[in-house]
């Protein structure tokens, strides 16, 4: 318990205003604000409505272009989004020590 504690008060001690932080453990980012929570959970929403395009009769062609391309695509803008709207990732293992 004590480790999520610190968690949020890693996420909460954002001056900058980063929409997104970096992992705590590993390389990426998490959501820190409701406006990266919000383009997380729009991501995943749109990525599941894309999957629902897919049925057992769908031919190769059609669930490359209704699916494979629009989620990598998304994917990308995703990761540009957090990118440029979070702290610049690098590997991490723990807290920051200047935390």
């Amino acid at each position: 318990m004590k480790i999520l504690k610190k968690y949020i008060k890693y996420l909460k001690d954002n001056p900058e205003g980063y929409w997104f932080k970096r992992k705590l453990y590993g390389w990426g980012w998490t959501p820190a604000t409701w406006q990266g929570w919000s383009i997380t959970f729009f991501y995943i929403i749109l990525l599941i409505l894309f999957a629902l395009t897919i049925d057992k009769t769908s031919p190769e062609c059609e669930i490359v272009f209704t699916f494979f391309l629009p989620a990598v695509l998304l994917t990308i803008a995703f990761i540009r989004i957090a990118y440029k709207k979070g702290e610049k990732p690098r590997w991490q293992w723990g807290l920051p020590e200047d935390k």
